[in-house]
C-alpha cells in the first residue's frame, strides 16, 4: 500500500501547545506502552500494523520536516512542499516524489489521507480496501465517504447514487447549516474526510494536464507559481468516473481542544493536582511547575512555554481569534536532533534549554551578531568548536565568541543550557558549513 499522508500547517486551535511551528499532530497525548505518542505517531504505528510493508510519504511544509524525523525517525519518506499552496499541488509533488524518486509504478494505487485522524484498525484496513478498489480501474478515484454520527456543519458532504458499500458520487456538498445537513443525511449523505485513492497514472496525468511540468524537480523549483487550489476543486468536482466507499467505524477529527480531551485516557499529563470536586477536567501541562484545580467543572486548562489556557471546553472551540492577537517568538520547538525550550528572555540576553537526541548533533554553523555560551548539565558528547573537537559531560562549560564555527554531538542523551549574547537576537543570524572529516 502506497499512502501519502497530508501534514498541515500550523494551528492555534489548540494554543498553547500548538503554534507556528508546531502543529496539533505533534502533541504527545495519546497514551501508549512507553508513555505517550503524538497524533502523527500513533497514525503511523497503526499502519504499519495493518500492512507493515506500507509505503508512507508524508507531504508537508518545511517547517515540520524537523518534528517528522524527531518523531519518526530519519528514514520516513517526506514530500516537502517549498511553500503553501493548498491539497492539489500538494498532491501532485507528492505524486511526483512517488514516481520519479521513489520509483513507484504508473500502475500502482497511492491512497491519500489526513495524518491527524482519530481511528481504529479498521480504519487502515479500509484504506486497504480503498486501494484495491483505485487499482481494479473501475473508476478514476474512489473516495471514503465517513458515516455521519451527527448533523455537523464543519465538514462537507458526498452524496451517494445509492445505499451500497460502494456507489457512484452523485455530487458534492459543501459545508452545510445544521438543519441542510440533517436533510443530507437522510438521503444517505456522507462526510467528505478528505480521504481518496487513484492509480499513480491518473494523478499524475491530471497534474500535467493542470500544471505545466516535466518531472518531480521540475515541480518543485516552479511550486511558488502554482495556483492556490483545493484537491476537491481540481479534480474531484469534476471527475466522471468517481467512487465513494463508506466506511462506518470510529472517526474523528480532534481539532479542538473539546474533541481532543474527549480522546485523552488520562484526565491529566504532567504535573497536576485536581480536587474531588472537579468534574469533566482535563489538564495537559507541560512546565516544570505543579498546576492545582479546585472545583472546576468541564474545563481544560493547558500550560506551556507558550503560554497558559483555562477555558470552558465548549468555549474553548473559539480561541482562534484570541490567540491572533497574541504575538511571541516560538518558545518551544522539535528539532530533527532533538529539541528547545526558551526558558528566559531579556534585552540583550536569550537562556535555551537545548536537549539533543543520543547519536544526534546540531549543524555545524556559526552566528555574526552574537556570543553563545554552553553549559552541559547532563549526558556525554562532543563539542566541534572552529575543527576542534573534545569530549563534554555535565558541567563542562564552553563558550563561542560571534563568527565561531561550532556544533555539539551528542552520544548518549546530552541537555545543555545554551545562553545567547548580543543585541541582536535572531534565529535569521545562522550559516551553516559542512563539517570536514
Amino acid at each position: 500500500m502506497n499512502i501519502i499522508l497530508l501534514s498541515g500547517g500550523s494551528g492555534k486551535r489548540l494554543w498553547p501547545l500548538s503554534n507556528e511551528i508546531r502543529s496539533k499532530q505533534f502533541i504527545k497525548i495519546f497514551k501508549n506502552e512507553d508513555g505517550y505518542e503524538s497524533m502523527v505517531q500513533r497514525v503511523f504505528r497503526q499502519i504499519r500494523k495493518v500492512d507493515r510493508n506500507a509505503k508512507i510519504t508524508v507531504a508537508t511544509s518545511k517547517t515540520q520536516v524537523s518534528a517528522l524525523h524527531n518523531q519518526l525517525g530519519e528514514h520516513v519518506g517526506i514530500s516537502v512542499e517549498p511553500c503553501r499552496r493548498d491539497t492539489f499541488p500538494a498532491i501532485a509533488l507528492a505524486s511526483a516524489y512517488l514516481h520519479d524518486i521513489q520509483g513507484v509504478s504508473e500502475d500502482e494505487a497511492v491512497v491519500v489521507c489526513p495524518v491527524d485522524p482519530y481511528v481504529e484498525d479498521d480504519y487502515f484496513e479500509a484504506l486497504n480496501r480503498l486501494g484495491k478498489l483505485a487499482e481494479s480501474g473501475e473508476a478514476n478515484l474512489v473516495l471514503m465517504g465517513i458515516q455521519p454520527t451527527y448533523p455537523s456543519e464543519k465538514y462537507g458532504y458526498i452524496i451517494p447514487a445509492d445505499h451500497g458499500e460502494v456507489s457512484r458520487v452523485n455530487t458534492f456538498k459543501e459545508k452545510p447549516d445544521e438543519k441542510t445537513a440533517r436533510d443530507y443525511i437522510a438521503k444517505g449523505a456522507l462526510w467528505n474526510g478528505g480521504v481518496f485513492a487513484y492509480q499513480l497514472r491518473y494523478l499524475l496525468n491530471k497534474a500535467h494536464e493542470l500544471i505545466d511540468f516535466t518531472d518531480y524537480e521540475d515541480l518543485y523549483a516552479k511550486y511558488d507559481t502554482l495556483e492556490k487550489i483545493s484537491f476537491d476543486y481540481a479534480v474531484a468536482e469534476k471527475e466522471a468516473s468517481i467512487q465513494v466507499m463508506r466506511f462506518a467505524g470510529a472517526w474523528k477529527d480532534l481539532g479542538t481542544w473539546n474533541t481532543l480531551t474527549e480522546a485523552m485516557e488520562d484526565t491529566s499529563i504532567g504535573d497536576a493536582v485536581m480536587n474531588d470536586s472537579c468534574e469533566n477536567v482535563h489538564v495537559i501541562n507541560e512546565l516544570d511547575v505543579p498546576v492545582l484545580c479546585m472545583g472546576l467543572k468541564n474545563v481544560v486548562v493547558s500550560a506551556s512555554s507558550e503560554g497558559i489556557l483555562v477555558s470552558d471546553k465548549e468555549q474553548s472551540s473559539y480561541i482562534k481569534p484570541y490567540v491572533d492577537q497574541i504575538h511571541q517568538q516560538v518558545m518551544f520547538a522539535d528539532k530533527s536532533w532533538g529539541s528547545f525550550q526558551v526558558i528566559d528572555i531579556e534585552e540583550e540576553s536569550m537562556t535555551v534549554k537545548v536537549t539533543l537526541n543520543p547519536g544526534h548533533s546540531m549543524n555545524y554553523h556559526s552566528h555574526e551578531r552574537r556570543d553563545e555560551v554552553w553549559t552541559v548539565i547532563s549526558g556525554e558528547g562532543r563539542t566541534i568548536v572552529d575543527g576542534m573537537e573534545q569530549p563534554v559531560k555535565a558541567g563542562d562549560v564552553i563558550t563561542m565568541e560571534a563568527g565561531c564555527r561550532h556544533t555539539i554531538i551528542a552520544d548518549t542523551e546530552l541537555k545543555v543550557i545554551e545562553v545567547q549574547l548580543g543585541r541582536e537576537i535572531s534565529v535569521h543570524d545562522k550559516q551553516k558549513y559542512e563539517l570536514e572529516g
